[in-house]
C-alpha cells in the first residue's frame, strides 16, 4: 500500500475506522488485525469507488463490511479464546478509571448487538444523519429512526443488566 495513499486517503478517517473496528473486536490483537484488513480493503477497492457518494461514506461502507464479515467468520475462534482473554481483561480492568469503565461497558453492550444494529448505532454515535446512515448501510432512511430507538432500548437493557450484576 502506498504511503501517500494511506496518508491522504485513509489516515484522515482513521478515527472512523478505529471506532468501527473497536466495536467488532474483543482484544487489541484482533482490533489490529481488523484495522489492517480494513485499510487493505480500502486500498484494494479504491478503483471501485464510484464517486457517487463521499469518500467518507465509502470508508464507512468498506469498514463495516470488513468488520461484519470478519466478525461472522471469526466468531467460532473467538468463543474458544474468549474465556482466556476475558480473564485478562478483568484483571487489567481494575486499573481503569470510571470513565473508561463506562466507555468499555458501552462497547461491550454494542458488541452484543446484531451486526446490522451495531453498524447503525456506530453511525448514529458518529452523528450521521438518518439519510447518511441509510446510504452507508444500504437501506431506506424512513426506518432508521425506529431502528435507532429500538437499539437504544436494547443497549439500556444490556447496560442495566451489567449494573445489576455488579451490585
Amino acid at each position: 500500500m502506498g504511503i501517500d495513499f494511506y496518508e491522504n486517503s485513509i489516515l484522515p478517517w482513521a478515527g472512523i475506522i478505529i471506532k468501527i473496528c473497536r466495536a467488532y473486536t474483543n482484544s487489541q490483537e484482533e482490533f489490529e488485525d481488523y484495522y489492517q484488513e480494513v485499510c487493505l480493503q480500502i486500498w484494494r477497492s479504491r478503483e471501485a469507488f464510484a464517486k457517487q457518494s463521499n469518500w467518507s461514506t465509502w470508508i464507512y461502507r468498506v469498514a463495516l463490511n470488513v468488520c461484519m464479515t470478519n466478525s461472522r467468520t471469526r466468531s467460532r475462534q473467538r468463543e474458544q479464546v474468549a474465556t482466556l482473554k476475558q480473564e485478562a481483561t478483568i484483571a487489567s480492568a481494575a486499573h481503569i478509571d470510571h470513565a473508561d469503565d463506562q466507555i468499555e461497558a458501552l462497547y461491550r453492550a454494542i458488541r452484543q448487538l446484531r451486526d446490522a444494529d451495531r453498524a447503525v448505532i456506530l453511525l448514529y454515535l458518529e452523528e450521521k444523519s438518518y439519510r447518511e446512515i441509510a446510504e452507508i448501510i444500504g437501506t431506506n432512511p424512513n426506518n432508521i429512526g425506529v431502528r435507532i430507538s429500538r437499539i437504544k432500548e436494547k443497549l439500556s437493557t444490556l447496560l442495566a443488566e451489567k449494573d445489576s450484576e455488579n451490585d
